[in-house]
């Protein structure tokens, strides 16, 4: 997984807005975080499912590949309800082991949205 350097600007902006960066390098590792499922004019898209697959959509753009990925936090505001959606699309992205290391958090404010990921990844040599 390496750094990528294209970003849509709207989606900047959120990051702008909220004063994060969207991934940063130390060493071996890179942490991403704040992928949100945003359409291109960076507001939320309605339908949760999809909403998911934008933010790893979104989170592909930050990061190439999901191989590396040792580590994945993800934020849900109704857990309960979404946690069968969010399975279904990382069911696609991680279809098989070995898979990485995974924490669901209740939260009630995202900004707007529903869902939000973060994850740590290894940079290969």
């Amino acid at each position: 997984m390496t750094l990528k350097g294209k970003k849509d600007s709207a989606i900047k902006a959120i990051y702008d807005k909220h004063k994060y960066s969207a991934a940063v390098r130390a060493g071996d590792l890179l942490f991403v975080s704040g992928q949100v499922g945003s359409r291109e004019d960076g507001s939320p898209e309605p339908e949760f499912e999809m909403q998911v697959q934008r933010a790893f959509d979104h989170l592909a753009e930050a990061a190439a590949g999901f191989n590396d990925i040792v580590d994945v936090t993800t934020f849900h505001t109704d857990p309960e309800s979404q946690f069968a959606a969010v399975l279904k699309v990382k069911d696609r992205l991680f279809p098989s082991k070995s898979y990485p290391t995974w924490t669901a958090v209740g939260v009630n404010w995202l900004a707007g949205f529903d869902f939000e990921i973060k994850i740590i990844a290894r940079i290969p040599s």
